[in-house]
């Protein structure tokens, strides 16, 4: 039986911190021929690699992130079967406004249940980052239990 959602776009403001995490995190969970994950950002002037504080925190706990360089949200990218996750619930309601984007696009607390956002580590110390991966690291993997149960 196919699944509900054959791709998942994490979504954050820059695509340097929060979203290329939860990418990493979500690709180490779930073989990528299952289901195709990306990360995006909503302001990406030009393209740069991951922050080298989220790069550190990930090797920290062997999770790859294979060159990643930011790049800019685009809705042609978007299908009926994708499900868009944003780090915060303004996140959520720029795609929505600026894209009209009007379906399966959730923060993810609220995607999972929970309430909030998860806090932009950006310009923070290493154990900011840290703090930030542990969130990403309980609500990436309740994603993929939600994401299975979503055929």
């Amino acid at each position: 039986m196919p699944r509900k959602y054959d791709k998942v776009i994490f979504v954050c403001t820059g695509n340097t911190c929060r979203s290329p995490m939860a990418e990493a995190l979500l690709k180490n969970l779930i073989q990528e021929d299952e289901i195709k994950i990306r990360s995006r950002g909503l302001i990406v002037l030009f393209s740069e690699p991951i922050n080298p504080k989220s790069e550190e925190v990930l090797k920290n706990h062997n999770i790859s992130i294979n060159g990643h360089t930011t790049k800019q949200f685009k809705a042609s990218e978007v299908t009926e079967s994708t499900l868009i996750l944003t780090m915060t619930y303004k996140q959520k309601l720029k795609l929505i406004l600026d894209y009209g984007i009007e379906s399966n696009i959730y923060s993810i607390k609220e995607y999972v249940g929970e309430i909030g956002d998860v806090v932009d580590p950006y310009g923070g110390t290493l154990l900011d980052y840290e703090e930030c991966f542990e969130e990403l690291a309980l609500l990436v993997k309740k994603t993929m239990y939600q994401l299975m149960r979503e055929v």
